[in-house]
């Protein structure tokens, strides 16, 4: 038997359904699915201190459970004391079972320890049904030791879907779980 996720095994059964008839899709290979999640961080700071990088790669990987990749400055930029090839930031890309659990995560545990929360943003849609969000304070994820963070950065969050408009990114997303708005 193949293990199945929470997230994946709704999918299948529930959200699938639930979009062929609200949108009205003539085959299952037209509902729209997700196929990754990016999380990038990037580390403004690296210049002065060169463990910061470091740093943010260990949470990174501590979070997700994967090896993440530097992120490297493609030309000179004077005003910022950058040289071309210096690490600047870290991303990682999550696809099938460890996506689905990372979401998971994500839903139930991380977003609701965010201070004040009340929901993300329903307007970061790029309008190719690819959504964006940003996270403020790496603290929200339990992997993450507080008295070891070294400084307080924040990453970013894509969810690239095969949805063609945002409005069926953001139904896919919502059945999911994510927590819009109101």
């Amino acid at each position: 038997m193949i293990y199945q996720s929470r997230l994946n095994k709704l999918y299948e059964e529930e959200i699938i359904p639930n979009l062929i008839k609200k949108f009205e899709y003539s085959s299952v290979m037209e509902v729209p699915r997700l196929k990754k999640i990016i999380l990038h961080q990037g580390v403004g700071s690296t210049t002065l201190d060169k463990k910061l990088i470091d740093h943010s790669m260990n949470e990174i990987t501590s979070i997700v459970g994967q090896k993440a990749v530097f992120c490297y400055s493609k030309h000179d930029e004077s005003g910022f004391k950058l040289r071309k090839g210096m690490a600047i930031g870290v991303k990682v890309t999550l696809r099938r079972i460890k996506m689905y659990e990372f979401l998971e995560r994500l839903i139930t545990v991380s977003l609701p320890r965010v201070r004040d929360f009340n929901g993300v943003k329903k307007t970061s849609f790029d309008g190719f049904g690819n959504y964006n969000m940003g996270i403020t304070e790496q603290v929200i994820y339990p992997e993450i030791d507080i008295d070891k963070i070294k400084k307080n950065i924040g990453m970013n969050i894509t969810f690239v879907t095969s949805a063609k408009s945002n409005l069926e990114a953001k139904s896919l997303l919502f059945y999911f779980g994510i927590p819009f708005k109101k």
